[in-house]
């Protein structure tokens, strides 16, 4: 009986590498249909599953609640797991650089535990080579099998959107790989337990590996265009948003907009191109110039900020600016590698104030990661400006009236107007200038 069958039914297990944003909904969904152990080398986190709170907001709390996976920290648990899946971030350095150790630590505790006839399938996203040049020595290294001969290896990558209550983990088509027929015959079938919207057979784990980092890079591109045509649009004084209303008229218009552009993939992937095609002499020219204008956007934003409070007369320095929304993006907690920081180190530079409000984002990785607290709407007092830089659901409750009472209230400065940055387009232009607001939006 294959490995596939015997998971199917029962008798051997599945195991989650990594419990993050993607390793959790796989834990939850293959738990329905197989015995999991999910782990994670946060006991923080795993406790929190054990008493089903969702840190992630993917699954939901009672989805994580009824599962019947097995959250454990103990690393010891995977040798009773015959189909490993690894889901663990991979980031960027400070010199944008892949970071590969979380995998190669996730790839070690996994080779220590690794037994005959085992299948190793990652989905972190990487460069091309990484799975057989990196990670497969370590698992040889640390289990003492051969790879292909005792165990075999495949790669999926990860499609997760999330926040995205439409897009789940069972109605994406999952791109599969393995290191040979069979093993990609395996891999397939244990995925279409829980994929609902089928499998597509990648020729090899480099094609695979290749297919997930061009997927967000040329998303990454589109935006930086959107990003770069907002720029020059506002120097021309036109609207970008009345602009993309008119042009998406056309029928094969792409419908992109522009805006903070970070998070673990978007923001992340392109550099893990760039540096495989600079090991092979290739510099890159098109993607690293729209990350480059990606990466600027958040610097940018706190620059017309300042400006628009010059132009309503307030004293910079020593001012006050409430950020509305610091996840990297809408209705998701996940603050990691979030661009609206970059608005607010800059803001701080020219001796500004800041204070944020976002009940959806995870306060403990924003303290833990930024040293960077929230306060709720009712605390916001007194802003010299307002900037709505992540368009959470809640914030369709904000109107133009209420948002007033943000703000500095006084006689003499009333008339200089309120300074609105509407990072994403939730208000009406022309409905704001009317009500007295300074209006800026990308």
């Amino acid at each position: 009986m294959t490995l596939s069958n015997r998971v199917i039914n029962k008798e051997e297990k599945v195991s989650i590498v990594g419990l993050g944003y993607v390793g959790l909904p796989l834990a939850v969904a293959f738990a329905e249909k197989a015995d999991v152990i999910a782990f994670d080398i946060n006991q923080k986190k795993v406790e929190k599953y054990k008493n089903g709170i969702d840190v992630t907001k993917e699954a939901g709390d009672q989805a994580v609640k009824d599962s019947t996976a097995f959250f454990t920290a103990d690393e010891s648990k995977l040798k009773e797991a015959k189909f490993h899946i690894v889901a663990v971030p991979t980031p960027i350095t400070k010199d944008k650089k892949p970071d590969l150790s979380i995998v190669k630590s996730a790839s070690r505790s996994v080779g220590k535990n690794l037994t005959k006839g085992s299948i190793v399938v990652y989905e972190s996203t990487v460069y091309p080579g990484v799975t057989e040049e990196i990670c497969i020595p370590i698992l040889e290294e640390e289990s003492g099998l051969k790879c292909g001969q005792d165990f075999k290896v495949g790669y999926s990558p990860e499609r997760i959107n999330p926040g995205d209550k439409v897009h789940r983990l069972n109605t994406i088509v999952k791109v599969v790989s393995g290191m040979d027929q069979e093993s990609l015959d395996e891999i397939a079938a244990v995925y279409e337990m829980v994929i609902d919207a089928g499998v597509h057979k990648a020729e090899s784990i480099k094609v695979a590996e290749a297919a997930k980092v061009i997927e967000n890079s040329q998303r990454d591109i589109n935006i930086a265009f959107m990003n770069e045509l907002s720029v020059i649009f506002d120097k021309l004084g036109i609207d970008t948003k009345s602009v993309l209303k008119a042009a998406g008229t056309k029928w094969n218009f792409l419908n992109f907009t522009p805006g903070l552009v970070g998070g673990h993939c978007i923001g992340v992937d392109p550099y893990y191109l760039t540096y495989k095609a600079e090991q092979i002499g290739y510099h890159s020219q098109i993607i690293l110039s729209g990350r480059k204008i990606n990466d600027n956007m958040g610097k940018y934003t706190a620059e017309q900020t300042v400006k628009k409070m010059i132009n309503a007369n307030k004293q910079i320095k020593g001012s006050k600016v409430a950020i509305f929304g610091i996840t990297f993006k809408e209705n998701c907690p996940d603050v990691r590698n979030t661009k609206v920081v970059d608005v607010i180190k800059e803001l701080k530079e020219y001796g500004v104030e800041v204070e944020i409000v976002d009940t959806v984002a995870d306060k403990e990785d924003l303290k833990e990661v930024y040293d960077i607290e929230t306060i709720t709407k009712n605390e916001v007092k007194d802003a010299d400006a307002v900037i709505f830089a992540v368009a959470h659901d809640e914030f369709a409750e904000f109107n133009l009236d209420n948002i007033k009472d943000l703000y500095y209230q006084d006689a003499e400065t009333d008339n200089d107007g309120y300074v609105l940055m509407d990072v994403k387009g939730l208000f009406d232009k022309e409905e704001a200038e009317a009500e007295n607001y300074i209006y800026w939006r990308l």
